[in-house]
């Protein structure tokens, strides 16, 4: 039966913490205990010692080269999977947004009477402030949040509008939630345990109490989650939300409550957009602050110009009794 090579590890590592000068010493520690206590210098024919150590030497120097070869491998492909995923992820999240929204091919009299009203809009703002502006301000006279009884006890959102733990750090943006746990030493992915469900989460090392065991806060999409282990050190697992209108105020039932009241998502960069989708972007926005205003929207403003040129095409008839949606 092959000997277990991990067997003295415990008893290695002991003898390890115990050398400050690190791998030097402990080896001088070993060298002199086969000098001292055995005959593996003087027992054999000259030289043999020296073919044994290097022998050795070089078996274990190759093995752990190719242990490195990979898990750098392991990184590299678990990295392009991750960043595939993110980069779908993105793609549905922008076809998703944009879906409903189309483009509307206006005339050059139309497009010149928009550029007037969004021209007009900005100058109102400058000189004194939109309706919603106005609102706005009015929202920042309400009381201190830290006063209403709902919010007591509740821990302030990190960055990443998650929570910093003792054992790992959560963050989320509305389309998914991001767990990272540090691990005290190098581990491979067969050390882990991870059990991502529909509504629960494991995740620890195997032969180890878990780091977390517990129902999440919503539902996620098992077949979109995934982990990866970075470095051999950092734990990565990604939670797809099923419901992407939700922030979610603790990872799981058992961790302290953060307040959702001051999650502050980073707004998205439209310079970072192409060209089509920046310019539906900018039409959704127009057509959004048409609507907090009392407005008409980009669309509803072309409906009204064709209806109210037909009607001067048209005055023998009676438009009065009509109703227009």
């Amino acid at each position: 039966m092959a000997t277990d090579p991990e067997r003295f590890d415990s008893m290695l590592l002991a003898m390890a913490q115990q050398h400050e000068g690190g791998v030097k010493d402990l080896l001088k520690t070993i060298v002199s205990f086969l000098a001292r206590k055995t005959d593996f210098f003087t027992g054999g024919k000259d030289g043999e010692w020296e073919k044994v150590v290097k022998d050795t030497f070089y078996e274990y120097a190759k093995k752990a080269q190719l242990e490195a070869d990979r898990i750098k491998k392991e990184k590299e492909e678990a990295d392009k999977r991750l960043k595939d995923i993110q980069q779908r992820k993105e793609q549905e999240r922008l076809a998703q947004d944009f879906e409903s929204a189309s483009v509307i091919e206006l005339t050059d009299q139309e497009a010149e009477k928009m550029q007037k009203e969004i021209e007009k809009d900005k100058k109102k703002d400058t000189d004194g402030g939109s309706e919603a502006d106005i609102v706005t301000e009015k929202d920042k006279e309400t009381p201190d949040e830290d006063d209403d009884p709902n919010e007591k006890g509740k821990l302030k959102p990190n960055a990443g509008n998650g929570c910093d733990l003792e054992n790992y750090r959560w963050t989320q943006t509305l389309e998914e939630v991001e767990l990272r746990v540090p691990l005290r030493k190098v581990l491979r992915p067969r050390d882990l345990n991870v059990v991502i469900s529909k509504r629960h989460l494991k995740v620890g090392i195997k032969g180890q109490p878990l780091i977390v065991d517990g129902e999440l806060d919503s539902d996620v999409k098992v077949e979109e989650s995934t982990w990866v282990l970075q470095d051999g050190r950092n734990l990565l697992v990604n939670l797809e939300k099923v419901n992407k209108m939700n922030w979610w105020s603790k990872l799981v039932t058992t961790d302290p409550e953060i307040s959702t009241r001051k999650i502050n998502p980073e707004p998205s960069k439209l310079s970072d957009l192409d060209g089509e989708t920046r310019g539906l972007v900018e039409k959704m926005m127009y057509d959004q602050r048409q609507k907090e205003m009392g407005l008409p929207t980009s669309e509803e403003q072309k409906k009204q110009d064709v209806l109210k040129k037909f009607m001067e095409q048209h005055p023998e008839m009676d438009f009065s009794k009509c109703k227009f949606n």
